[in-house]
């Protein structure tokens, strides 16, 4: 390798990373507006440019701030309703403070009482704006687009995400004059007063349909397109996390979900209870329309709530005609400088209104202050060629068969400029040229190999990759010190089959642990991309822990070798698998596999029983398995990294059932029995309290099985908090032939936190979790009544170590902080009951590493 090379790409992609910020001469304004007779600060004061529509509004503390780069513009305008306008001249290209008195109009003077120099207090009871959000929210269900039978549009979705700031000078230092192309292109009217560089683009054209009853919706996709930065970036993962964090935003719903929370809508059926409303104005739309400019302002500002304004229309059906929704810059969410909604209706031939654009633009950066470098992200979508009421055949709402999203894909450049539904400004345009270039650069692909190592753990070698490089040394009590190597071919040798293997020694065991995979895709695609539709055969000959579903590449990380307690029993596993999966596009999916396991008791771990009356020592325990597995996730959208599928959360619940029969005399196996798991996740939202994380699980075998057949159930000795185990539990202490588990992981986001002056600042949140197991074992799963089968493992001593569940349940519960500094979480874990058996931790203190807005 290079190394003058290596340092300079790596030198060169952590300064394009943090440019810092060189300012054009802007014309900036601030400042505070005030009631001139009582000296109380005024909220959503109109702040623009005299003759121009450059504005802003004045936060909850009357503060403002405009900028410009016009230096023609030399005065604003400052009015309010109830108020005076007052016009106020400005020096062009220069900061300035400007703080202004507003004075009552004369009508209202006379009526002007003052007492004490105290604000009237707010109320909703007699309050003509919260009379008029009743209003509104009296009518939300005729004016949305599911009141009408049928609905059928056409939607245009552009995601655009650029670096804010950066200096025309920047491209012109010695390490980024190469990517001069890139850097020049960057674009000033997205944000006014900001420089924009465009980096990543995504445009998507739909036709949709929908029909009431039966409730269908159908969406065909004609055109799609984005930036491609390469294999070593999964662009598809990075579309729908984008997409995820920017979701859809419909007004007329309870709640609306951005940046991975929940915010209450203003407009929701409780809103009064959490908002502030005030009638800021009257105006009248293009179509002579009567309008009213509805403020709102959270009662709590550290509660999960919007800003901004809403305009509904006075013709009776109290629609929405416009929103401005802004992110109270007070609630505790990482690295969001500022955050703002727009959303535009149009109306209908029948009066009614339609959302007819909706624009979410966000600024992002490690501080929260103005003017620092950073990102921008913005989605737009809009919405064209209503029809209402118009129904069609019944296969245009439903799926067709023979559908394919892949001529989409490959529209050719003309086809955007004849049915784009919205225009690309200048910058926008170029970004699709411009990564095309960047991703044949030498510079490039050496940093993104870079970038490939340390964050996935794999260093490509173009059909080939090693890794995951956190896996090539750990230790344990049976092995001693572990080395390991291994690797996978990619998709530079085929998108159809793979393979993967890896090899490792123990020093103290001295055995070596081998594996190996072949899979090949049946549906053309690279198995790591949804739907997956694949077969595998593979064989791993390997140590285990009994009870651990760590997968082999988890519980070789280096950081998992450091346990808690005694951590001596093991297996030692020989495995032929042959695997069939199969997902369905409407992400229900079905699996069926076969399993020949050989397992043999490794460290202090024994299999012994009583045969003829006398002991007996079983040397290992072969079985074959015919599995499989239904799972339903609704709506599941995923980030597909190069190792694991990390799931994006949503509100709809994942349902599997998996099943496995043990077949004796197949292939030396000796036991025939049947297994069933049933398991449900969801996450429940609760608006301003946060979310919680809720599983359910059961299971029961059928069938007289020896212990390492049982479910032995899931501990957790390592010092990192677990969500799914039992983080005080030891490993091989519970065994069940059937089993009820329930765990709630809940998350306040900060909900009582933020009521205190300095958890507030440190912008730390609560949460806590609780574990309640039940199971027991069954009269033929007894060794007890059953010598024949294996004696549950004592200690050296004697003592039993491993024990059932009985009639009491197994219950743990923690409380911690999590978002300190931003992405650790601490838990102070306690464990209720079974106390008494040896070496269990009464509680503790685990650590879990998770990285949140």
């Amino acid at each position: 390798m290079n190394f003058k090379n290596f340092y300079k790409g790596l030198f060169s992609l952590i300064l394009f990373f943090s440019a810092s910020s060189l300012f054009a001469q802007n014309t900036v304004i601030t400042g505070v507006v005030t009631d001139a007779s009582n000296r109380q600060t005024l909220p959503f004061v109109v702040v623009a440019f005299t003759g121009t529509t450059t504005g802003v509004t004045t936060d909850n503390n009357g503060r403002y701030r405009l900028s410009t780069t016009n230096q023609s513009y030399k005065q604003i305008k400052i009015s309010f309703l109830g108020y005076k306008d007052a016009f106020l001249a400005v020096e062009p290209g220069k900061e300035q403070v400007i703080n202004v008195k507003l004075f009552p109009a004369a009508k209202q003077l006379n009526e002007v009482v003052i007492k004490s120099g105290k604000k009237p207090k707010y109320r909703n009871k007699d309050n003509p704006a919260v009379e008029l959000i009743r209003k509104v929210i009296e009518n939300k269900e005729k004016n949305r687009p599911e009141a009408y039978n049928y609905v059928e549009y056409r939607e245009y979705d552009k995601m655009m995400f650029g670096f804010i700031n950066v200096s025309a000078q920047f491209s012109d230092r010695k390490f980024f004059k190469k990517y001069k192309f890139i850097i020049d292109n960057r674009d000033s009217t997205i944000l006014p007063g900001k420089s924009i560089l465009p980096i990543y683009l995504d445009e998507r054209l739909s036709q949709n349909y929908y029909r009431k009853e039966p409730e269908k919706t159908r969406e065909v996709v004609i055109g799609q397109r984005g930036v491609n930065f390469g294999p070593a970036v999964d662009n598809e993962g990075v579309k729908q996390y984008f997409k995820h964090l920017y979701n859809k935003v419909d007004i007329y719903g309870n709640d609306i979900f951005l940046i991975t929370s929940q915010f209450l809508s203003p407009i929701s059926n409780n809103s009064p209870n959490y908002y502030k409303f005030f009638i800021t104005d009257t105006i009248t739309d293009a179509k002579n329309q009567k309008l009213v400019e509805l403020s709102f302002t959270p009662r709590n500002d550290n509660d999960v709530l919007f800003e901004g304004m809403i305009y509904v229309t006075l013709d009776g059906n109290y629609a929405v005609q416009k929103a401005v929704l802004k992110i109270n810059k007070h609630i505790n969410i990482n690295f969001i400088r500022s955050m703002e909604v727009d959303l535009d209706f149009e109306q209908n031939p029948d009066n009614r209104y339609h959302l007819s654009r909706s624009n979410t633009i966000a600024e992002f950066g490690a501080t929260k202050k103005e003017g620092k470098s950073g990102l921008l992200g913005v989605r737009t979508i809009t919405y064209k060629n209503y029809i209402v009421n118009q129904p069609r055949p019944d296969t245009a709402y439903t799926k067709q068969s023979e559908e394919s999203q892949d001529e989409a894909k490959t529209r050719p450049a003309e086809f955007w400029e004849r049915n784009r539904l919205d225009t690309l400004t200048t910058a926008e345009s170029k970004v699709y040229k411009n990564v095309d270039s960047l991703r044949n650069m030498p510079s490039y692909k050496r940093t993104m190999d870079i970038a490939t190592l340390l964050l996935a753990g794999y260093k490509g070698f173009g059909k080939f990759e090693i890794g995951p490089a956190n896996t090539f040394y750990s230790f344990n009590p049976v092995e001693g010190l572990r080395l390991r190597i291994g690797g996978r071919t990619t998709p530079e040798l085929s998108k159809r089959y793979y393979f993967e293997t890896y090899a490792a020694y123990g020093f103290k065991d001295e055995k070596w642990k081998y594996f190996l995979s072949a899979t090949y895709s049946l549906n053309k695609k690279s198995i790591y991309k949804f739907p997956q539709n694949y077969i595998r055969a593979s064989y791993q000959k390997d140590t285990k822990i009994p009870g651990a579903n760590l997968q082999f590449v988890q519980e070789d990380n280096f950081l998992l070798s450091f346990k808690r307690g005694v951590n001596d029993k093991f297996l030692y596993n020989d495995f032929y698998k042959f695997d069939y999966v199969h997902e369905l596009e409407n992400h229900l999916s079905f699996s069926a596999g076969f399993k020949n396991w050989k397992q043999a008791p490794a460290g202090s771990l024994y299999f012994n029983n009583t045969l003829n009356g006398q002991p007996n020592v079983v040397k290992d325990l072969t079985t074959t398995e015919l599995t499989g597995t239904i799972r339903w996730s609704p709506h599941e959208e995923f980030y597909q990294g190069k190792i694991y599928r990390i799931p994006i959360p949503n509100k709809y619940p994942t349902l599997e059932l998996d099943y496995a029969a043990g077949v004796k005399n197949l292939f030396n196996g000796q036991y025939n029995y049947q297994k069933l798991d049933f398991r449900v996740d969801k996450r429940l939202y609760l608006s301003q309290l946060g979310y919680s994380d809720l599983s359910f699980a059961a299971g029961k075998i059928f069938g007289s099985v020896p212990f390492p057949l049982l479910t032995i159930h899931q501990a957790n000795q390592t010092y990192a908090y677990d969500i799914d185990s039992y983080n005080l539990m030891n490993f091989l202490e519970f065994v069940s032939d059937h089993y009820e588990s329930f765990r709630i992981d809940h998350h306040f986001s900060g909900f009582f936190f933020n009521k205190v002056p300095l958890l507030k600042k440190l912008k730390w949140r609560e949460v806590f979790s609780a574990k309640i197991l039940y199971g027991g074992l069954s009269n033929r799963n007894n060794p007890a009544l059953h010598p024949d089968l294996y004696q549950l493992p004592l200690d050296g001593k004697g003592a039993p170590i491993t024990y059932t569940l009985n009639n009491t349940p197994y219950t743990e519960g923690s409380v911690g902080i999590e978002n300190i500094f931003k992405f650790i979480r601490i838990d102070y874990v306690r464990r209720f009951n079974y106390l008494d058996h040896p070496e269990v931790p009464k509680d503790g203190i685990r650590v879990r590493v998770k990285f949140d807005f």
